[in-house]
């Protein structure tokens, strides 16, 4: 039984889990969207609205724990700068997630996962 055990195992053991998750919000926060399963993007939203909420506070103790969890100092520098001042005046649900269909090979549903800041311009003159 798995009463009272929250999250989704996702078909991994912990410490993939964790590893995944970590991988998948470093390229979230890199990218501002990424393509991925839905429960994978369930998932995703919750460390990635603490990041961002990591972000806002600030401090040398906040960028610390975010460089505990996000893989790329670049990403956390982004995070710390650019992103946290666009979600300065917003309160939480900083991400959204776009049902996408069913992947062909498997049938998984599919969904983008994105900032809700997200322009395909900024995407363009990034690349």
């Amino acid at each position: 039984m798995r009463h009272r055990k929250a999250g989704r195992r996702l078909g991994r053991n912990s410490s993939h889990q964790q590893a995944m998750m970590r991988n998948m919000v470093t390229s979230l926060l890199e990218h501002e969207r990424i393509v991925t399963t839905t429960p994978k993007a369930k998932e995703l939203r919750k460390l990635a609205d603490k990041m961002i909420t990591l972000a806002k506070r600030g401090d040398l103790h906040a960028r610390r724990q975010a460089l505990a969890v996000i893989r790329s100092k670049k990403v956390v520098d982004k995070l710390f700068t650019k992103l946290k001042e666009e979600y300065m005046d917003r309160n939480g649900g900083y991400t959204r997630i776009i049902r996408t269909g069913n992947r062909a090979g498997d049938a998984a549903s599919m969904a983008i996962i994105e900032l809700v800041n997200f322009t395909e311009e900024t995407e363009a003159a990034t690349n």
